[in-house]
């Protein structure tokens, strides 16, 4: 009967362990971060591949504090834009055929980092709705033009109405609510949080006293690390 136990335990662990995330570590994900120790990084405006006309505005203002947090000095992304549109180019969609020695030349930098939007959008159906935003991103090294790191992530926030009275007069009430909530919900508290949530993934920067330190941790969603 002991031995029955045992095995029935062992059983549970390993159906609890294939449901689970596979989390893999910094090192074996991206092992050429630690190689290279990039240090400057120079964030491209964002390729817009959602339906939100605003969107690329809107979340340029979300990802310089979390990547300075990460110990990575980021070139001023004002700059940065002026700069790019004083040379014509007034979209990074252009720039994805370049090579990235190209930035190391004309910036100085260490890595360029390509972000898309892949969602800023809101749903609905029936009596819900909800607002949901989704980034890839792509940081590729200035020097050998390799990918030193990517991930991609996403968050949906459910904007549906709570209102709970009975009949046609209360789906209509929690329709309107539903409609209201979701044209007030602010996008970029969200883009960020969805920053954050990739952001764990990535190694620290030398400007951070963990530098070096992480490789072994296991936070890297292995299904969220793909070539685009």
């Amino acid at each position: 009967m002991k031995y029955f136990k045992l095995t029935i335990l062992m059983l549970v662990a390993l159906s609890v362990t294939a449901c689970g995330p596979n989390l893999i570590t910094k090192k074996d994900a991206f092992p050429k971060m630690y190689s290279e120790q990039p240090v400057a990084i120079l964030v491209l405006p964002p390729i817009n591949q959602s339906t939100a006309a605003e969107a690329k505005q809107y979340y340029e203002t979300t990802i310089a504090q979390p990547l300075t947090m990460k110990g990575y000095y980021v070139f001023p992304l004002e700059v940065v834009d002026d700069l790019l549109e004083n040379e014509g180019v007034y979209a990074t969609e252009e720039l994805l055929n370049i090579p990235p020695q190209t930035f190391k030349e004309q910036f100085g930098a260490d890595a360029v980092m390509f972000i898309l939007i892949d969602k800023w959008d809101t749903s609905y159906y029936v009596v819900g709705g909800s607002v949901k935003v989704a980034i890839s991103y792509i940081l590729k090294s200035t020097e050998t033009g390799e990918t030193l790191w990517q991930y991609k992530d996403s968050l949906k926030v459910d904007t549906t109405g709570q209102n709970r009275a009975g009949g046609i007069a209360g789906l209509v009430l929690q329709l309107a609510e539903t409609a209201i909530n979701t044209a007030m919900t602010d996008y970029v508290p969200i883009a960020g949080r969805v920053n954050n949530m990739a952001l764990v993934s990535m190694p620290y920067g030398k400007y951070s006293a963990l530098n070096g330190k992480d490789m072994n941790q296991r936070v890297v969603f292995e299904e969220k690390v793909k070539p685009q």
